[in-house]
């Protein structure tokens, strides 16, 4: 039998480079808050158990965590993320092992996470940290290793030294760790730093410390694992999850032309053999039968179209049921 796992989200911070007065982890990337693709990839890894950590707005946050099966942590005060995965130690207590994700990396996808949790199994770690190399590493906690290539610690940018700052292998901010050792680690945690907060990242330097062994698991695609802090930031990742669901889409069948301009929403549901052109949005849960053809401009809202249905261009349809075979002129605007 294989050791219970439970994840545990980080989500309780302000998010303030993202000029908002909603916190972070709510905005919307790809047709939901970005939390949500967080929770989803969890889910999607089979990892049953799930702990979100919430402090700033956090009203708002429960409520955008009503459809998942979670446990809400609460972060009274924001004193660091070594602090915030403290006040889930209640929420742990009967798990072997505790993945630490953040809330703000929408474009986390499950297969990552599962094969960081075999890769821990195997090396038989007391912690796993996930790390990728980037090109331009300002910002990211940088990862220290000895003379043999070993992981020995993760020196933050204020505190990092010039040298430091130009290792490319940064902190993805996800981590594998056996519960008893995370738990007593964050208690020797102090707060000698330039920020005065309890760094969940000190724990490596404390595992290597007690002879303990730290592995790491490097993801060589970074956009994967890297945080979203910036309005810029939020749109390169709707743009990376658009290309990844009309890739889909495509493989199973469906015709887009101009894919980088086509937006349909992940809760719908596209025929093979069906076209759609530029410039074109489908959502809130509409079907689309076979062998459809929607031309350019349209917009669809929760519509059914059934098979060899034709919508014009620039259409407009909301709540509609096209019969099979209809077809729709160009430029209609209706709601069913």
């Amino acid at each position: 039998m294989t050791p219970p796992i439970i994840a545990v989200v980080l989500a309780a911070g302000k998010g303030t480079r993202m000029k908002s007065a909603r916190a972070k982890v709510l905005h919307e990337v790809y047709f939901r808050p970005m939390l949500h693709h967080v929770l989803i990839a969890v889910q999607q890894a089979a990892i049953e158990r799930c702990a979100v950590i919430v402090g700033h707005q956090r009203q708002d946050v429960l409520r955008a965590l009503e459809p998942f099966a979670i446990t809400p942590v609460i972060q009274e005060e924001q004193l660091g993320t070594g602090h915030a995965v403290l006040c889930a130690e209640p929420a742990c207590a009967n798990a072997d092992l505790v993945m630490i994700l953040c809330g703000d990396t929408p474009l986390i996808q499950a297969a990552t996470l599962t094969e960081m949790i075999d890769s821990h199994r195997h090396s038989r770690a007391a912690l796993t940290l996930m790390t990728t190399l980037v090109d331009q590493p300002f910002g990211y906690g940088r990862i220290l290793s000895d003379s043999q290539g070993s992981l020995q610690a993760i020196v933050e940018e204020k505190d990092a030294t010039e040298e430091q700052r130009r290792i490319r292998e940064i902190n993805a901010g996800i981590y594998l760790a056996d519960r008893a050792f995370l738990f007593d680690a964050l208690r020797r945690v102090g707060t000698n730093n330039s920020q005065g907060e309890v760094y969940l990242t000190d724990i490596v330097a404390i595992a290597r410390s007690q002879g303990l062994p730290v592995h790491r698991f490097v993801h060589p695609w970074a956009v994967d694992v890297l945080g979203v802090n910036s309005r810029i930031e939020l749109a390169q990742a709707h743009a990376i999850l658009q290309q990844r669901h009309n890739r889909d889409l495509m493989l199973a069948g469906v015709s887009l032309y101009g894919p980088e301009t086509v937006l349909v929403s992940p809760d719908c549901a596209i025929g093979p053999d069906t076209v759609i052109e530029g410039m074109v949005r489908i959502s809130g849960a509409s079907v689309v039968g076979r062998d459809c053809r929607i031309a350019s401009g349209c917009v669809l809202h929760a519509c059914t179209l059934g098979d060899g249905v034709t919508v014009g261009a620039n259409s407009v349809l909301a709540h509609c049921a096209i019969a099979a075979g209809d077809t729709v002129a160009p430029l209609t605007h209706r709601r069913g």
